[in-house]
């Protein structure tokens, strides 16, 4: 049984919205203060991603503990009433999360989901500071210097092979000729 009426509930319901909410605002806060540089909401990107980092080629998702069905946590609690709905309706919602970070990914983006509950006071200076470790980490490697590794025995032949001219034909020589570039 719900402690709410119902025109309670509906009041409530109706005052959560998906975008600008304060989980997202304390990162958003946070990368600008660190000199991120990012985009809200791409149209362009598969599931509108909240935080965009186009420089990381890094997509930041921000989700709501009970919305995105986050297991294991103590804020995520399956409602008492119409339990098959919310169930059918946030098992949705973790399928679509699943398949847009796959649709992400094969387009060559990297993905950070970070926690409603993540972002509590108590974790939330540890939860941003790996944040900030992770674009740096992620910016190092997709920018990192490519190294080749030369073999160390020399090569015995030219790039083609030396030709010597003797009259109208001409003879292929492997062997360089010593006398002839002395």
């Amino acid at each position: 049984m719900d402690k709410l009426s119902k025109e309670q509930r509906h009041k409530n319901m109706a005052a959560i919205h998906s975008k600008n909410t304060k989980p997202e605002i304390l990162v958003r806060k946070f990368l600008f203060s660190r000199r991120f540089r990012y985009r809200l909401n791409h149209p362009r990107l598969p599931g509108k991603p909240d935080i965009v980092l186009r420089k990381y080629k890094t997509c930041i998702f921000i989700n709501g503990c009970f919305w995105h069905g986050h297991d294991g946590c103590k804020y995520f609690i399956m409602p008492k009433t119409r339990t098959e709905f919310w169930q059918a309706k946030i098992e949705r919602n973790k399928e679509r999360d699943s398949e847009i970070q796959r649709q992400l990914a094969s387009m060559g983006w990297h993905c950070i989901t970070i926690w409603e509950c993540q972002l509590k006071p108590k974790i939330r200076e540890a939860t941003l500071e790996s944040l900030s470790y992770t674009l740096a980490l992620i910016f190092l490697q997709d920018h990192k210097v490519k190294r080749y590794e030369l073999s160390e025995e020399p090569s015995s032949e030219a790039a083609e092979p030396l030709a010597t001219y003797k009259g109208n034909s001409i003879d292929v020589v492997n062997e360089p000729n010593k006398n002839e570039y002395e």
